[in-house]
């Protein structure tokens, strides 16, 4: 049924020349365009070409962005933990040996399989601006006539949630101690790890990125040159990799314990360091966060499966609002890779992002209209979308707008256990490593979430003291026959509600197996307008948006696709990195013999592993 081009060939590398023996790379951790030229995937005994086969283990599993995460992982459920303590765990490993998405900086949302109640639990890890600065307070700090906060230095830095979120999710459903839980990490920070491929390259993209906006936003990189980037480069594939101080601040909150981190001495150096900066965070705004135990909400598609999500101050609705279009039209009437299915994708994907932009925002200050996720509005949404055509632009849900009360890089792992439980996880520093700021001997860097927040007073998502920002990271379950199944996520900014659609589709409506749903080539939309720009019609809205935006394709979406779809009017381009993609990791659950299936994808280093 599905007729997709090899995913491994671009036609830059269709047109290269062959390389020789002599010429191949010496490290055989990485590779050239030119030395895969000419040449696509291996064939298969079954399923498709340009994918692997799922792993399949029956008493635990795990699936993470870097194998040595997922070895740790199965380590702690051999060694008697619970899927949450391997999740932890895993996580973080991934902040030691994936800098480049996720750490201790950063903010953390997840979502359980309780086996004991047969309930998903939510877990919203999300950190707040400082308490004591007004939106006024923040603008002044700012260069004179700016619309959005920097990606980059202290004022984009919100408190990080995730050590918060750890010890939460441990309390409740944690078997060893959490000092069990960080050995592993602590001791690869210490002896050092093999750098992976892609983690290297996006390591020496976040260095040459620094270095640029350096130039025009000065910011203190002298602590993370020095944990990051030793001798002025990020380190290479199969490098060994080290970092002291982040082995030490693990083992001061393995030792510790929360607080360690929000009031302890590491909580003291943080707050120093950012107010130094030029911060108006307090110790008693870190004393303070607390994470937030959330509902999850699910939204049937067909079939009997069900797609699960957390609610604000997340993106997760956005993908629910798309399931709710979509399931409007019988996409499986077409094959995946046609025009048809990826046009009616990409215009559920834009109807969804101007409610997002809209409407979604920390509940505490503005909670989202429950009609957002009702199969009525599903329907008037679905009727705006023209089957022959783009739409030029798409405008937000007439829907009551919210009462304000009072003044694009992540991790995803997922991880189940002998007993049933199963975590969803995802965490990130937000933009790049984030901010480019790190501690005094902390060894981490400050997540830049705050950069979500809009400027705009009428909005929403305006920023104000002690407020969450919109956040882009989302876990995400699927619910078949009323009973948790998959546990899955796709990291990567806007890309992750309609990756986490599309890896749907591609299971119910085309019956791809877990890997092949998450190496199948994607789409990615990007544009229209965002949670951080001004109210629309709001004295603030004088930026022109670009309502049409960008639609990226993968070079495995069939040429005549390509050109039926920049008929269509879409403004398509052909993506051969695979980077606006995302990275995808999946567990699914037979639910009569109880064995695990797990996936993990080529476009990042992971590895699904179980036991």
């Amino acid at each position: 049924m599905i007729k997709l081009a090899p995913l491994l060939l671009t036609a830059t590398a269709l047109l290269a020349a062959p390389v020789l023996a002599e010429d191949a790379p010496a490290n055989p951790a990485t590779s050239t365009p030119e030395a895969t030229a000419g040449i696509g995937p291996g064939a298969r005994p079954v399923g498709a070409q340009w994918s692997r086969s799922p792993v399949i283990a029956p008493n635990g599993m795990a699936a993470t962005a870097h194998p040595l995460a997922t070895q740790i992982a199965l380590d702690i459920l051999k060694a008697g933990g619970s899927a949450v303590d391997a999740a932890i765990a895993a996580n973080a490993a991934l902040g030691l040996m994936e800098p480049t998405g996720n750490g201790i900086g950063g903010d953390l949302f997840a979502i359980v399989h309780d086996p004991k109640t047969g309930q998903l639990v939510g877990i919203n890890g999300s950190g707040r601006s400082p308490s004591g600065q007004t939106l006024e307070q923040l603008k002044a700090k700012l260069p004179a006539g700016a619309t959005s906060l920097p990606p980059v230095g202290v004022l984009p830095i919100t408190i990080p949630g995730t050590v918060d979120a750890w010890f939460d999710l441990h309390a409740r459903f944690g078997k060893l101690p959490m000092a069990d839980v960080l050995a592993p990490t602590i001791r690869y920070a210490r002896e050092g790890h093999p750098v992976a491929p892609v983690i290297a390259m996006y390591m020496d993209r976040g260095l040459k990125n620094y270095e640029r906006q350096r130039a025009t936003t000065p910011f203190d990189f002298a602590n993370a040159r020095a944990t990051y980037f030793k001798d002025g480069r990020a380190p290479r594939p199969g490098e060994m990799f080290r970092n002291l101080d982040l082995a030490n601040t693990l083992d001061r909150i393995a030792k510790n314990g929360r607080d360690e981190f929000y009031a302890g001495a590491t909580a003291r150096t943080m707050v120093d360091y950012l107010r130094r900066q030029g911060s108006a965070f307090s110790l008693a705004d870190f004393a303070a966060h607390d994470s937030e135990w959330v509902d999850v909400a699910c939204v049937e598609y067909r079939k009997s499966y069900e797609l699960c999500e957390l609610p604000p101050n997340s993106q997760g609705f956005a993908a629910l609002q798309m399931v709710n279009i979509l399931k409007n039209v019988d996409l499986s009437q077409w094959e995946r890779g046609s025009p048809e299915v990826i046009h009616y994708i990409t215009e559920a994907k834009r109807l969804a992002f101007e409610d997002a932009a809209r409407f979604y925002a920390d509940p505490d200050f503005a909670r989202a209209p429950a009609e957002l996720l009702s199969d009525e509005y599903g329907k008037q949404r679905f009727a705006l979308i023209d089957p022959a055509k783009a739409t030029a632009a798409f405008t937000p849900g007439a829907l009551i707008a919210p009462k304000l009360e009072g003044p694009g890089d992540t991790t995803y792992l997922t991880v189940a256990d002998k007993n049933g439980m199963m975590v969803s996880l995802i965490q990130s520093n937000y933009r790049g490593m984030g901010g480019g700021l790190v501690a005094d001997g902390l060894g981490f860097m400050f997540q830049d979430r705050g950069e979500l927040y809009s400027l705009d007073p009428a909005h929403p998502n305006a920023y104000a003291p002690a407020k969450r920002p919109f956040q882009t990271i989302i876990p995400a379950f699927i619910r078949k026959d009323g009973k948790p199944w998959m546990s899955f996520g796709l990291m990567g900014g806007g890309m992750q509600p309609q990756g986490h659609v599309q890896v749907l589709i591609n299971l119910v409506d085309y019956g791809m197996n877990l890997q092949e749903a998450g190496d199948a080539a994607r789409l990615h939309h990007d544009g229209g307008r965002q949670p951080t720009d001004a109210l629309a019609g709001s004295p603030a809205d004088t930026a022109p948006v670009d309502m049409l935006g960008v639609l990226q394709l993968e070079p495995g979406i069939p040429a005549a696709t390509v050109e039926a779809l920049r008929a269509m009017g879409h403004r398509v381009e052909v993506e051969g990195t695979g980077i606006p993609f995302g990275g995808y990791q999946a567990i699914v659950r037979d639910p009569v013999s109880g064995v695990y299936t797990g996936a993990t994808e080529m476009r990042k280093d992971g590895q699904a592993s179980g036991y």
